[in-house]
């Protein structure tokens, strides 16, 4: 018997749930303990998914027990389309959940939403040891080919 879930915006009240879903997330790449983000960090990142006029938005899934999973992810221009980018920045279920559909749900609920808004693509990156997501990722899109960079300033 598969698992009932639905996807829906997060809202205020759906904070502290929220929080322990965005730990989790934190924890799996590292961000915990001595490295955890600092809290001002959160509570902007929280904030601006409440605000209507930033181009970030937070998705959560949700069953009767609580809130199994999140996608954030936001909007910018891009340089080689008219229309905006959607970037999937964060991806998360809690383990309970996993390989029942919340993920691939969360995914789809923000490719429909940025169908909506005009975006002609959406993408993410992941990191090359999260070969459990990565079954789930070749189902839904493609490789991009491409590499990241990045230097800390």
């Amino acid at each position: 018997m598969s698992e009932q879930f639905f996807i829906r915006p997060a809202v205020e009240g759906d904070f502290v749930a929220w929080l322990s879903l965005w730990n989790g997330y934190n924890a799996f790449y590292g961000r915990s303990g001595a490295t955890a983000l600092p809290a001002d960090i959160t509570r902007t990142t929280w904030s601006r998914f409440l605000d209507a006029d930033e181009p970030m938005h937070a998705l959560v899934a949700e069953n009767s027990s609580g809130l199994l999973g999140l996608a954030h992810f936001l909007f910018h221009r891009s340089t080689i389309q008219r229309g905006p980018s959607c970037y999937l920045q964060d991806l998360y279920t809690v383990e309970a959940s996993r390989g029942r559909g919340v993920a691939r749900a969360l995914i789809e609920e923000v490719y429909r939403r940025a169908r909506e808004a005009g975006a002609p693509r959406v993408y993410w990156q992941t990191h090359e040891t999260n070969a459990t997501a990565m079954m789930l990722y070749d189902k839904v899109a493609e490789k991009s080919g491409f590499v990241v960079y990045r230097k800390m300033l």
